[in-house]
């Protein structure tokens, strides 16, 4: 039976390695060419820190699923627990569509705070800023994330849906409006954060264009702007829409980040004092955003 189940679980993981394979393929596809005709700045799609991003692509694809597993049950359950049932079974009345739209509403709220805090809360930046470590910003730059950076992210943006109740995996159509979320989130990520030199127009007071995100990359003034992933009016509701005619002149952080990936992934979870600058391999250490 363990041999079985081991077999299982890795036949599982093989299976998600290939469809996340897939998922790359078609991204590639789609935005390698659109990037080259419509770019907003030259950018050489084989460069050096490119192993380094497809690294982060399988491991945010892998990682937050196993991570979330236990986190979100315990949210479900503790929601199921707490909330009125009268106000479950008037939100499970609802059409599925009411629901998925509810869910983006409240998720986005849910999104836009939790990716506030890990701008504001210091313990939290360390994971954020490989996110911001990036100098040139291109669509797969949004799956440049630690994987706790990206867990905390997914949770603050999934429990209030699971408050509410319209996302739930007790129920058969409640577990779909949870992965409808991170599914368009994840897809529209890749969009916003494409090297693309298009406006929208008036849709990008409505919905978030690579222009709005490009501005939460600055290295330069002002930053701390638009932390909604999908809906800028969060931004303009809370204070932090920023959305001029032109575009950043440069990207980046000023705080310091380990180079390579491995060590990316360890930094967070060291004191600041065991980061040390002086190593014998801080070469590797740049300053990026």
């Amino acid at each position: 039976m363990p041999a079985f189940f081991d077999l299982h679980r890795l036949l599982a993981f093989l299976k998600e390695g290939f469809r996340l394979s897939v998922w790359l393929l078609l991204l590639a596809l789609i935005f390698v060419p659109l990037e080259r005709l419509s770019g907003l700045r030259p950018q050489k799609f084989f460069r050096k820190a490119l192993a380094q991003d497809i690294g982060y692509y399988f491991l945010t694809g892998l990682a937050p699923g196993l991570l979330l597993t236990f986190p979100l049950s315990l949210a479900a359950l503790g929601a199921h627990a707490i909330v009125p049932y009268r106000m479950q079974a008037f939100v499970a009345s609802w059409p599925l569509w009411q629901r998925v739209l509810a869910g983006f509403v409240v998720g986005e709220i849910g999104f836009y705070w939790g990716h506030r805090w890990t701008h504001e809360i210091p313990f939290l930046w360390r994971f954020h800023s490989i996110h911001h470590s990036a100098e040139h910003v291109y669509f797969l730059i949004s799956s440049r994330a630690h994987p706790i950076d990206s867990v905390f992210t997914r949770l603050c943006g999934l429990i209030p849906a699971y408050i509410l109740g319209v996302a739930s995996p007790l129920t058969p159509t409640g577990s779909l409006v949870p992965v409808l979320i991170v599914l368009v989130a994840t897809v529209w990520g890749f969009f916003i954060h494409s090297n693309l030199r298009w406006r929208l127009g008036p849709i990008e007071w409505l919905i978030a264009t690579p222009a709005f995100h490009h501005w939460h990359h600055t290295l330069g003034e002002p930053r701390d702007r638009n932390y909604a992933s999908m809906l800028p009016w969060m931004d303009r509701i809370f204070g932090t829409y920023y959305l001029p005619n032109q575009w950043p002149s440069s990207y980046g952080t000023e705080t310091e980040v380990p180079h390579s990936l491995g060590r990316q992934l360890l930094y967070p979870l060291l004191p600041p004092s065991e980061v040390s600058l002086t190593a014998p391999d801080a070469t590797e250490l740049v300053y990026r955003g």
